[in-house]
C-alpha cells in the first residue's frame, strides 16, 4: 500500500512530494494536465519561499527580489525584505524546475484526477487504488475538497485576478503595487527583459480596460508587445478544516483569502511540510492545528488590509499613511515575508 498519494501537481503538490520523498515515504502524484501548467499568478516569491525551494534542491531561474512598493499618484511607500531576498519567478519555470526535482527523486505522476475518495478506517481507496494518506493540493477550486465535504461557503465580496507578461527590462527590483480606486496592480520583475502584470478587482473587466485605472504604469509599459492574458478566481475560498480523516488540504485548495499581499508559495509549501510531519507521525489532526498556525499572521493582515480597503476613503489613505509611517509598512512587510 502507498504510504501517500498527492491530489494536484502544481508548485505546492510537487513540494509536498518532495517532502515526502525525503522523509522516505512511498508517495505518488496525480494531476488531469500533462506538461509544464501556466496559471495566474503574481510570481513574486517571498524570501521564506525562496528559501524553502532552495533548500529541496529546486533550482529558481527568474529575477532577484528585494523589497514591496506601494505606489499611488505622487506617494510611494517602500520597504526592503529584512530576511534574504525574494525572486521574480515565471510559473512556468518553477513548474519545470519542481517537476524535474521530482523526477529526480524517484517520484511518479499519473496524469489523471481523483474522482473518489473512499474512507476505510485505516487507508483509503482513491478511485480504487489503496493509500494510506491523501494530501489535496489541487488549486483554488479543490475538487477533493468538494468530495469530501470540507468546503465551505463564502460569503465576502467576489474578486479576481488576471496576469500577464510584458518585454520591458525591470525598473526595479522591488515588487510595485499600484493602487487605484478599485483595483491593484503588481509588477513583478521575473527576468532581465520581461515583468509580470497582475491586476486584482472585484469588478468584471478585461485586461485592457483595467489596466487603464494606472496611468503611471500604462505609460511605463508604452509600446511593448500585446500581452497574454490568464486569469483566475473567485480568490476567497474557504474549508470547514483542513484535515478530516486521512485527507489533509494544503495551498489553496486548504482555503484562500486573497493574492493582495503575494505570500500563496510561501505559505502553501510551508503547509505542505507540515502535512508531510503530520503523516509521519500518523496525526493528521496535528495538521489541521499546525497549518492554521501557519497561516494566521497571513491571513490576519490580508483579511485586515481586504477590509480596511472596502471603504473609498480608507483606501485613498493606504499608500500616503504607509508612505507617512514607513516603520509600520516595513513592519508589515517584514510579517509577511519571515519565514514559516
Amino acid at each position: 500500500m502507498r504510504d501517500l498519494l498527492v491530489a494536484g501537481g502544481g508548485p505546492v503538490g510537487l513540494a509536498t512530494a518532495l517532502y515526502a520523498a525525503r522523509a522516505g515515504l512511498d508517495v505518488g502524484v496525480v494531476e488531469p494536465r500533462e506538461g509544464v501548467i501556466d496559471k495566474a499568478c503574481g510570481e513574486g516569491l517571498m524570501p521564506g519561499a525562496v528559501a524553502a525551494l532552495t533548500d529541496l534542491g529546486v533550482p529558481l531561474d527568474g529575477h532577484p527580489i528585494t523589497g514591496i512598493r506601494y505606489v499611488d499618484g505622487e506617494h510611494v511607500a517602500e520597504a526592503r525584505f529584512r530576511h534574504g531576498a525574494g525572486r521574480g519567478v515565471r510559473r512556468t519555470t518553477l513548474h519545470r524546475a519542481l517537476g524535474d526535482a521530482v523526477l529526480a527523486a524517484g517520484v511518479k505522476t499519473d496524469p489523471r484526477a481523483v474522482r473518489e475518495v473512499v474512507d476505510r478506517g485505516d487507508h483509503l481507496l482513491v478511485d480504487g487504488e489503496p493509500t494510506r494518506y491523501l494530501v489535496a493540493a489541487d488549486g483554488l477550486h479543490s475538487p477533493v475538497r468538494r468530495m469530501t465535504g470540507l468546503d465551505a461557503p463564502t460569503t465576502t465580496a467576489r474578486r479576481y485576478g488576471q496576469r500577464c507578461h510584458v518585454d520591458v527590462a525591470p525598473w526595479t527590483s522591488f515588487v510595485e503595487v499600484h493602487w487605484a480606486a478599485s483595483s491593484e496592480a503588481y509588477v513583478t520583475p521575473v527576468g532581465p527583459d520581461r515583468v509580470g502584470v497582475a491586476v486584482l478587482t472585484s469588478q468584471r473587466r478585461s485586461f485592457a480596460d483595467l489596466i487603464t485605472d494606472f496611468p503611471v504604469l500604462v505609460e511605463r509599459l508604452r509600446g511593448a508587445p500585446a500581452p497574454d492574458v490568464r486569469g483566475a478566481g473567485p480568490l476567497r475560498q474557504q474549508s470547514r478544516r483542513r484535515a478530516a480523516g486521512r485527507v489533509l488540504l494544503v495551498g489553496d485548495a486548504a482555503g484562500y483569502v486573497d493574492a493582495l499581499t503575494g505570500e500563496g508559495i510561501a505559505l502553501g509549501v510551508a503547509q505542505a511540510r507540515a502535512a508531510v510531519r503530520a503523516v509521519v507521525a500518523g496525526d493528521p489532526v496535528r495538521y489541521d492545528r499546525d497549518s492554521r498556525r501557519l497561516s494566521r499572521r497571513h491571513e490576519l493582515l490580508t483579511r485586515g488590509l481586504l477590509a480596511a480597503t472596502r471603504h473609498p476613503g480608507v483606501r485613498r489613505r493606504v499608500v500616503p499613511a504607509a508612505a507617512a509611517l514607513p516603520w509600520v509598512f516595513g513592519t508589515a512587510v517584514d510579517q509577511l515575508a519571515r519565514p514559516a
